[in-house]
């Protein structure tokens, strides 16, 4: 027979993300969603080295072997480097020290949990960067003639433009940018600050192509750039395409550099 639900854990993370992150720690939805994002990898690995279905998952389940192990697959099989690893272990601390509030019979466990360090090295990589020929080759790879072409170009554009996080470009809405003079979009940072950024007259160009696209019919209000479905592209789609469109630049900057030759 199922328990009956919800169980302690269910309860308490609902608690964690509408009470406690948003209104006691006022946290930024940027960092909620990060958080959300660890959390949900944590309850699928759990689910799967358990051999429970995730809605039976109960506060028994979280443990410090249980997180040692997960780090360990998020390194192994998903191939993240050190500075994610230490971002979802630190979504996890920040989760237990929650629970010991709610929870203090499992007070010991979550010392343990707690216990688990952050590893070293994450800083150790040089900062990697596109060269002026890489992007120029990752642009001119983009098939235009397409409306997910268009809308990938504006996208990349826009990036190069601002230098602005993916998570701000991703959260432009069409109310968000003006493509008239003075060019500029309202972007929207940690702890939920505003600020104006100016951009060029031909990435205003593109944005009001892409704004005029079938795909936007939400009003201005809807985001400005949307997957095929017409949701809001999310960070893990932009990795996606960054990943496809640099494949098919690497023969792009070949041509480039021949011709320099």
């Amino acid at each position: 027979m199922r328990s009956q639900r919800p169980n302690e854990l269910g309860k308490s993370i609902e608690r964690f993300f509408r009470e406690y992150l948003p209104t006691l720690r006022g946290t930024s939805r940027h960092t909620i969603r990060n958080y959300r994002d660890a959390l949900v990898l944590f309850l699928r690995f759990t689910s799967s080295q358990t051999a429970k279905a995730i809605e039976d998952l109960d506060l028994v389940d979280f443990t410090a072997k249980q997180v040692q192990d997960f780090l360990a697959f998020l390194e192994a099989e998903r191939h993240n480097g050190v500075a994610t690893r230490n971002a979802r272990l630190a979504a996890l601390h920040t989760f237990s020290r929650f629970l010991a509030t709610e929870q203090p019979a499992y007070l010991a466990e979550l010392q343990r949990v707690l216990g688990v360090p952050f590893k070293r090295g994450a800083r150790s990589k040089p900062i990697e960067y596109l060269e002026p020929q890489e992007v120029e080759a990752l642009l001119k790879s983009i098939d235009r003639s397409t409306e997910r072409g268009k809308r990938d170009y504006a996208l990349f554009a826009l990036m190069l433009n601002t230098g602005a996080r993916v998570q701000e470009i991703l959260d432009l809405r069409l109310c968000d940018i003006r493509t008239d003079p003075p060019h500029q979009i309202r972007l929207r940072g940690k702890g939920d600050k505003t600020r104006l950024c100016p951009i060029w007259p031909q990435t205003a160009r593109l944005l009001q192509e892409l704004s005029n696209s079938a795909a936007h019919s939400g009003g201005r209000d809807a985001p400005l750039f949307v997957n095929r479905q017409g949701s809001k592209l999310t960070r893990f789609g932009v990795r996606y395409l960054l990943k496809k469109h640099i494949t098919a630049g690497a023969n792009e900057l070949w041509l480039i550099l021949g011709d320099a030759a």
